[in-house]
Formats: structure tokens, sequence, C-alpha cells
């Protein structure tokens, strides 16, 4: 079923939402909103890109392929930002692929539109070089994470950029599709799972984990999750002058 106008606002990403009424008057004609189920690919490694998503409930994982197929997740992207930044950027296609990991909805606009819209050297420009920016910040951070943090931390802070971007406390995933983002063994992920449903911070059955206690999750993390969500709030916060 197609979800309704009044259950869906592009208001309810972050990019779209600060935006000036002029801004939004131009470009909010042109969005279509669409669906994202889970496991749905936006785009596979070396595939050009026609769309960009910006995601309204819905989180989408950036990952590096190998030859081999081999992947892991270089960032997360949900209500903060959009998929298919490189339209913009003039780098594409990526090595990258775009896969959904927790479904839901995003706006799709062309990118043609996009490419449109950066040309006019006003709020959008501005507001996709900063966000790029932070995408950049988490990118570097999870790359340091996975060197020198133990997957307890990881997990940790992947579950809270999970949280950051959906309106609940409930994730419905695998402990394969887990291990598959963090580029671990499953058996690994089933143990620090494990730990912190033993303390009470998750309960975590039928595929869906449930985070109980935040706080504390907060303070087993290591300071990557701190730094990427401090500098992503500190760009995004920006006057758009």
């Amino acid at each position: 079923m197609t979800p309704s106008v009044t259950d869906h606002d592009p208001q309810q990403n972050h990019l779209l939402a600060v935006l000036s009424p002029a801004e939004r008057g131009r470009l909010y004609p042109q969005l279509q909103l669409v669906p994202m189920p889970l496991g749905m690919v936006l785009y596979e490694s070396g595939d050009p890109q026609a769309h960009v998503y910006f995601p309204t409930d819905s989180i989408v994982s950036l990952q590096y392929v190998m030859k081999d197929d081999v992947s892991a997740e270089i960032s997360v992207v949900g209500n903060e930002g959009l998929i298919g930044i490189a339209l913009v950027l003039g780098g594409e296609p990526t090595p990258s692929r775009a896969i959904v990991r927790s479904a839901g909805h995003a706006y799709r606009l062309t990118g043609a539109q996009l490419k449109e819209e950066f040309a006019r050297n006003g709020e959008m420009q501005l507001l996709l070089l900063r966000y790029t920016q932070a995408l950049l910040t988490q990118m570097a951070q999870t790359a340091v994470c996975k060197r020198y943090h133990s997957l307890d931390q990881q997990l940790c802070r992947w579950l809270l950029l999970s949280l950051d971007r959906l309106s609940s406390h409930q994730l419905t995933l695998t402990q394969e599709f887990i291990a598959t983002m963090l580029g671990v063994r499953r058996e690994g992920v089933t143990e620090a799972a494990g730990k912190l449903q033993e303390l009470g911070i998750i309960r975590y059955a039928d595929e869906q984990i449930t985070v109980l206690d935040r706080p504390k999750l907060e303070q087993l993390s290591c300071e990557c999750y701190a730094v990427i969500r401090k500098e992503s709030e500190r760009l995004l916060s920006l006057p758009l002058v």
C-alpha cells in the first residue's frame, strides 16, 4: 500500500527540514516518497547513480566492496542525510554499495534535479558540503574504531548510531547482518550482544534488539560515537548564510 502523504513529511529528513521556505517551495514538489524495504540495494559498486535519497525513517548502510564481494560498512545514513552525495561532487560512480538495513521510507530526487539545485550556489550547496564533511568524519572515525577498539565497543557505537536515526529503541536485524556490517565473524557478535544482554542494556529476541539502557550503552561505547555525533550536530546546525 502506498503511504499517505499525511504519514510522511520531507521535514522528517534533517537536511530538507532546515531549508528556507523559498528553497522548500522549489524543491519539495520534485520529491517522490518511496518505500525502502529491508535489504533493498539502492546501487551497487560501480553502478551509475540516477537518483539521490533523503531517508526519513529508514537507515541505509554504505559498504565498501572488495573484488571477492566481501564487504564492510564504512558509514550509515538515516534521517540526518542523503544517499548519493557523489552525484554532486563529480565522483560518480563509487566503489561502495548502498543497502537498506532498517526498513522505512525516503524521498527520492533525480540526480539532475539535485545538480541543478546545487549549481545555484545557495543553501543546498552549502548544506551538502557540510554534510559531506560530517560523512567523511564518520568514515574516518569508523576506520580508526575498527583498528583500535574492541568488538564490544564497536557494537555499542554501531547501535547508538542506528538509534540516532530511528524514532524508536528497537532494531530488527540478524546477528549475521550485524557481523557483515562490522566486518567480523558472527560468533563475535553473538558474544558481544550476549554481554550487553546480561548487563540488562539490551534485549535480543526474534531478531529484534531493544535498547533498555541507552546511558549505559553510551558509557560502554568508545569515544568514536561521541566524535561522530558531535561533529554532525555542529556542522548541520550552522546557519545557512
